[in-house]
């Protein structure tokens, strides 16, 4: 008896690439929202040292702006420390939580005290 397999390669293939552009497209979303992280992670950083220095609240905001996007952005004092937290909705359609970002800078005000 003798089978018939013409068309199995076809089938097989046919299972498979879906299978494969789920894993890519997964790939390249997670390599995205890695990025924005790192955006955030720039922005809280650069925002802390111009609120550090005593820049007018606007101006942190827009760097936060300029380096991760739409982002919301909290200035608050911690002791000598004047920190930014950053957090923004993930640019992947999958349902994980906000991206966080925080940074602290030593408060220009205090700096020079001894």
């Amino acid at each position: 008896m003798i089978r018939d397999e013409r068309g199995s390669a076809t089938a097989e293939f046919a299972v498979v690439v879906p299978a494969v552009v789920v894993v890519i497209a997964l790939a390249v979303g997670a390599l995205g929202v890695g990025a924005q992280q790192v955006r955030l992670e720039q922005g809280a950083a650069q925002a802390a040292r111009l609120a550090a220095r005593g820049e007018d609240a606007s101006r942190v905001r827009d760097a936060v702006r300029v380096l991760a996007g739409d982002a919301t952005t909290d200035v608050r004092a911690d002791g000598d420390f004047v920190c930014v937290d950053v957090s923004a909705a993930a640019r992947i359609a999958l349902p994980i939580p906000r991206l966080r970002a925080s940074s602290c800078a030593l408060d220009s005000s205090v700096a020079g005290d001894d």
